[in-house]
């Protein structure tokens, strides 16, 4: 999901390369019938990225899920989540 995201957002010409943007991902497992089975996950996208840029991530955001391999195989075996934060290039963060 993070290629996916990151490939969307230099497409639209926002620089997502060398660690600007990065992933974190949370997963909740439960036990059926003895045997543990991912329920949900949840993706936390951090980009460090000037605020003009907002209204352009937000976009992406909404719809990157729609073109990636990684959500479209798994989406239907578990709940997949993601959200973003946007960070000033400063180390600010602003959303």
């Amino acid at each position: 999901m993070l290629g996916t995201f990151a490939g969307a957002l230099d497409a639209r010409q926002i620089d997502a390369k060398n660690d600007r943007l990065t992933a974190e991902v949370r997963g909740e497992i439960e036990s059926e019938d003895g045997v543990l089975v991912i329920r949900r996950v949840h993706v936390r996208f951090q980009l460090k990225a000037a605020g003009n840029v907002r209204d352009t991530v937000e976009r992406v955001h909404s719809v990157y899920k729609d073109k990636c391999p990684v959500y479209r195989s798994l989406r239907p075996a578990f709940e997949i989540t993601s959200a973003y934060e946007l960070v000033a290039d400063g180390g600010v963060g602003t959303s």
